[in-house]
């Protein structure tokens, strides 16, 4: 199995909590994972991954080892990140997705499928 990881935003805690929340209610597409956390450091982000592994049947060291190459492999973006979460003051936070490749081509194809 392989994954992915994306910064993907910064959000209010009300509306990540809501997001969340509302997501876990409906059928969720399983693999996919967005993690919030107040600082943009790496071992924040290994710390709010640490359960989703269990939660999916993923290998630990594959999606741990897929959010430390994102951090190496980009860090123009991690900085960019960085600087729009504290722009945004201490009630945000950034907000990464960590998926199974195929759960997340899924949720894309979803999205594109619905009648709009």
């Amino acid at each position: 199995m392989k994954y992915t990881f994306d910064i993907v935003g910064v959000s209010q805690v009300l509306y990540f909590f809501n997001h969340q929340q509302q997501s876990w209610q409906k059928t969720p597409h399983q693999g996919v994972e967005y993690l919030g956390t107040h600082t943009c450091t790496l071992d924040a982000f290994l710390e709010s991954v640490e359960s989703v592994p269990a939660k999916w049947d993923w290998n630990f060291d594959q999606v741990v080892d897929t959010v430390i190459q994102f951090w190496l492999n980009n860090s123009e973006s991690v900085n960019y990140w960085k600087a729009r979460l504290s722009d945004a003051g201490r009630d945000n936070l950034l907000v990464a997705r960590v998926a199974d490749i195929a759960a997340l081509q899924a949720e894309f194809e979803s999205l594109l499928s619905k009648d709009w």
